[in-house]
Order: structure tokens, then sequence, then C-alpha cells
């Protein structure tokens, strides 16, 4: 008796812990995300950087955080900075049991591609793939980030090659080491004199094997009482009604008007966008000097190793009044659909490489691509013209000059059940 009592035990263990995995994976079809059981998936998620290197080895405080954010509504998190050697796996098993997905940058502080100092070498890539091995083994990573607003003025897009040659080398590493098709995508900074020419070349061309899965925008143009054309989402949505790979706001939620009403999440997930945007990831979780904070620890006290610039980073969550009931609000009540993936038959193409812009777009079409190991040579532009580039900086609102300065079931599991209640 005892021994099959043992064995009752050990099974719903092994049941408990098969069913935090079972969590659908994200795949790509066209310009949307599905779950792999065919729902299109929308994103409805959160900037999450605790610490500037690893907020995800500390299980204790993901679990209470998931547990808040799952109230909240969210369904995802964006996380800029982890160390491959960290042990993920108390962390994300935490959101995942809470239906949370995960984004994650690959590069580091050391590692990240730079606009000024422009290249790509193995030390690089070699430093992006232990990241990718390490977040491939858990079901809720929705995707990774080759670099998150490398380019942040005009003069920076000589960089945009390198980053397309970081997608190049990393689908090679994923696809020839037989990994799952985790989506890599870039996340940029919004310039106006790039648009819509950055996403443009991120996703042209005839060999997909150079493109980006997905790509994202950090976007801050809807501030206070705005509207659909009078912060510009129009003009951007008017960019990508073509667009062949799924697109997102991996940052939003400008402070310049508070308290924040999220109003723009209405028309992200509104009748005018959803056909073209897969959500947005909202900007940031924690409370820090920008004041973009959904949540905080506790009071701002005098600054030591556990409480950055004299916010805490740890304990209980406590949610920000109004603009956490408010943003709560906003997507209790917006539950887009969506399309079966079985129904969806893509239509979209790659846009044509956009040609060179005086004082603006420095790459002139589909040029070669670096070599592994190439550096950019400073005021030689990749059409191989010289001479000084136009400055334009990036439109980002407030302090939040981005995230990198931390400022069912499966059919094999329903069968051991069934075997499981027939053996009682």
């Amino acid at each position: 008796m005892f021994s099959r009592i043992s064995s009752v035990t050990v099974l719903l263990a092994v049941l408990a812990v098969a069913a935090v995995s079972a969590i659908p994976k994200i795949t790509i079809k066209g310009s949307k995300f599905f779950t792999d059981d065919g729902n299109q998936f929308y994103i409805k998620g959160i900037a999450y950087q605790l610490t500037p290197h690893d907020p995800l080895i500390d299980t204790k405080q993901c679990t209470r955080d998931a547990s808040l954010m799952h109230e909240l509504g969210a369904n995802t998190i964006r996380v800029y900075h982890v160390e491959s050697s960290g042990d993920h796996k108390g962390c994300m098993d935490a959101f995942a049991e809470k239906g949370i997905y995960v984004f994650v940058d690959l590069d580091t502080f050391s590692t990240q591609i730079n606009q000024d100092d422009v290249h790509w070498n193995q030390t690089q890539l070699s430093a992006f793939t232990k990241v990718l091995d390490e977040f491939v083994k858990f079901d809720n990573t929705a995707g990774v980030f080759v670099g998150n607003e490398i380019i942040t003025m005009a003069n920076g897009s000589d960089a945009a090659p390198y980053i397309k040659a970081a997608v190049r080398d990393i689908k090679h590493y994923r696809d020839s080491n037989n990994m799952r098709k985790i989506p890599i995508g870039y996340s940029a900074a919004d310039i106006a004199e790039l648009r819509p020419m950055l996403q443009n070349y991120l996703a042209c061309g005839s060999n997909g094997s150079e493109s980006t899965d997905f790509f994202a925008l950090n976007a801050y143009e809807w501030c206070g009482a705005s509207s659909y054309t009078t912060s510009g989402y129009n003009q951007l949505t008017k960019n990508i009604t073509g667009y062949p790979v799924p697109i997102y706001f991996s940052e939003t939620g400008c402070n310049t008007n508070r308290p924040r009403d999220f109003a723009d999440q209405s028309a992200i997930f509104g009748d005018q966008m959803v056909d073209y945007w897969s959500g947005a990831i909202v900007y940031e979780w924690i409370e820090e000097a920008n004041n973009y904070g959904l949540i905080q620890y506790g009071p701002k006290s005098e600054a030591n190793e556990s409480v950055l610039d004299g916010y805490p980073r740890s304990g209980t969550p406590t949610p920000i009044s109004p603009d956490f009931s408010n943003l709560k609000s906003q997507w209790k009540s917006l539950s887009p659909i969506g399309v079966k993936e079985s129904a969806y038959s893509p239509t979209n193409t790659p846009p044509p490489c956009p040609s060179s812009t005086s004082g603006g777009w420095r790459v002139n079409g589909n040029v070669p691509l670096p070599s592994l190991g190439q550096t950019h040579t400073p005021g030689v532009s990749p059409t191989g013209t010289t001479g000084p580039a136009a400055s334009a900086t990036a439109t980002k609102k407030g302090a939040a000059a981005g995230g990198k300065e931390i400022a069912g079931m499966t059919i094999g599991l329903v069968g051991v059940m069934f075997g499981f209640m027939w053996w009682l």
C-alpha cells in the first residue's frame, strides 16, 4: 500500500512539472504570431529589468511578480540583459505557470553592436549563442532580439548591415543545431528620418536567412489626450500595411502627461491597427528615477547594493496608483481574437531594399553583408561613399532613453493521465 501511495505521489509530481511546461510555443506565419495550437497571439507586455545584468535568476521574486502581472493582464515580458551562465529555470517556470512569455535580448553591455564602433565578430557571436542555448530550453521563450536601439541617429544607419549580419549568423547557428525556430528580431528606436527604411531593410531581399523574423519599435508618440492621427500612429500603420513579418511596439507608454491612462492600447488593439500590429510592451515594471514604473518594492531610500539609485529592486510588488489600475482596465477591455492559423494564407512579400537618401538613410539597396570579424570604417557608408551624415535623434519621450540603461496539455501527457486513472 505504501509503495502504491508513493508511486501516486511521484506521478502527481511529474504531472505537475509537466503541466508547468505545457504552455504553447510561439511560432510565426506571415506577419502574425501564433501559438502552436493555432491561435493568433497578441502581446500585452511589460518591460522587466529589475537589476542591470539579470532579473531572471531570483525565483522567489519572479514568482511574486508573475502573480501580479497575471492580475494586471500581461502575457509577455521583455528582458534586456541576462547572464547565459545563470540558472533561469525557476523564473521561466514561474512566468510560464501564469501564461507569460519572454522576449530576451541576446547581447550584453560588453557585446552589443555599437553604432559608434561598428563591428560584428566571433566574440559577440559566441556570447549571443550562449544566451540562445540557455533560453531555447524554455517553451515560453517567445523570441530573441539581436539588439535594442543600436541605431539612435541617422548617421548610425551604417550599422544596419551589421544588425542583419548578426541575424544571419544567429539563424545559421539555430538551424544548423536543429533548434526550434525561435523568432529572431530587432528592437528599433523610433527615428523619423529612418522611417520606414530601417524596418524595410531588415525584412528585404530574397534570402530569408538574412532577414529578421519580426521587427519591433520603441515609440513614445502617444502622450496624454492624443489620438490615432495626432500621435502619428496612423503614419506608423501606413508604413507597415504590407509588411511581411510580425511587428509590434517593444516599448511604449509616454509619461509626460500624468497619470498615464494608456489610451494608446485601445488604438493598438482597435480596428485600425489590430490587423497589422501584434501588440505592445509597456515600459516598465519597476519604478525608477524616470517615473515609468507600474509597481514599486518599497519607498525610495539611500542607495546601496540592493537599492540601486535609491529604488528597492526586490520584495513585495505594490501597484502604483492609478497607472497600474488604468493599464489593467485597458487590457481587460481589449481581447482581439485574430485569425486561426489554419485559415490564414499570407500574401505579403518582402519589401524592396531601400535606396540611400540625402541626409538620412545611408545604405543603398541590398548591399553585401559584412563577414564575421568585419569592422566598419568610420566615414565610409555601406554604399562606399564618404562624407559626413546628417544627425537625427530618436523621438523617444521622457527619461526612457532605452531599457538598456536599466534607468493545452500535450497528447502524451493526456495519455499518461488516462493511464493513471485506469491504474487507479
